[in-house]
């Protein structure tokens, strides 16, 4: 990590580098595409406002942020929410807090995983948020606290059990191994999902930072248009092929009474 740098100084940077997906097993499947993800601040959203023409916080624009796409998704206070979560945690309240997610393009977004970097004082990672969303209008957090065993100069290294349903073709019985850079430089998400055979699934993201302004923005949404539509049809694409294949279908299961541990959200999804 010393190499990657510290986090950016700007309120908003961006993101861009492929997206990368392997299913090892029961039949192989392998592809990526190329994104732009937004690093935001979540104490700076006015002076974000500001960055660029093209950019807006809660207002419709080329590329926007909406504080009611993630978390509770009621349009409170994103940081509110954060230091809630983590405090349940027994984390204490972050000195700073970057949000790495995909904003919206044109109107519409759609996040299959979003992270939240939590810091302290000292800029030492003291919790993180891994936000995944499904596409039947669901959303999960696992929320983890950090601890110094976890983090070395090659990246944070995280374990959890699954508890939310994502994919009809994943059951339920599965671990998660997370492998993170925290935003510098570069940025880079890892995600290695595990049955009692196996690895099954590895995911990851692995993005170069880029200013955030007029020329980049039109430039990104000239070679990438329509992102949010571009992950959703990848997601359903994907899906068709590994249908194709045979895979076995996994119903989804019946909701759960939530608990501390689970802060599922069951609402449809807002893009407008």
């Amino acid at each position: 990590m010393s190499a990657n740098d510290s986090s950016p100084a700007a309120a908003a940077s961006l993101y861009v580098g492929p997206v990368m997906h392997q299913r090892m097993k029961p039949k192989q499947n392998r592809f990526s595409y190329s994104v732009f993800s937004l690093l935001i601040d979540l104490d700076r959203l006015d002076e974000a406002d500001g960055q660029s023409r093209l950019f807006s916080i809660e207002r419709f624009n080329l590329v926007s942020f909406y504080q009611k796409d993630h978390g509770p998704r009621d349009g409170a206070n994103l940081r509110a929410y954060v230091d809630q979560a983590l405090g349940d945690k027994g984390v204490s309240r972050p000195h700073q807090v970057l949000l790495l997610a995909y904003p919206r393009v044109c109107g519409h977004a759609f996040n299959p995983l979003a992270v939240y970097f939590a810091y302290d004082k000292d800029h030492t990672l003291t919790g993180v948020i891994y936000e995944v969303r499904n596409t039947f209008g669901d959303l999960h957090s696992y929320v983890l606290p950090v601890t110094k065993d976890q983090l070395n100069d090659a990246g944070l290294r995280q374990e959890q059990d699954k508890q939310f349903y994502v994919s009809p073709f994943v059951d339920m019985e599965q671990h998660y191994s997370f492998r993170l850079m925290p935003p510098g430089k570069a940025v880079r998400v890892r995600i290695l999902e595990e049955d009692a055979e196996g690895p099954l699934l590895a995911a990851m993201f692995h993005g170069t930072r880029t200013a955030l302004t007029s020329a980049n923005l039109a430039r990104l949404c000239a070679h990438i248009p329509f992102l949010g539509l571009k992950v959703v049809a990848a997601i359903h694409w994907q899906a068709f092929k590994i249908w194709r294949m045979g895979v076995r279908f996994h119903k989804k299961p019946e909701a759960a009474v939530p608990t501390g541990e689970d802060r599922t959200v069951t609402q449809t999804s807002r893009a407008a």
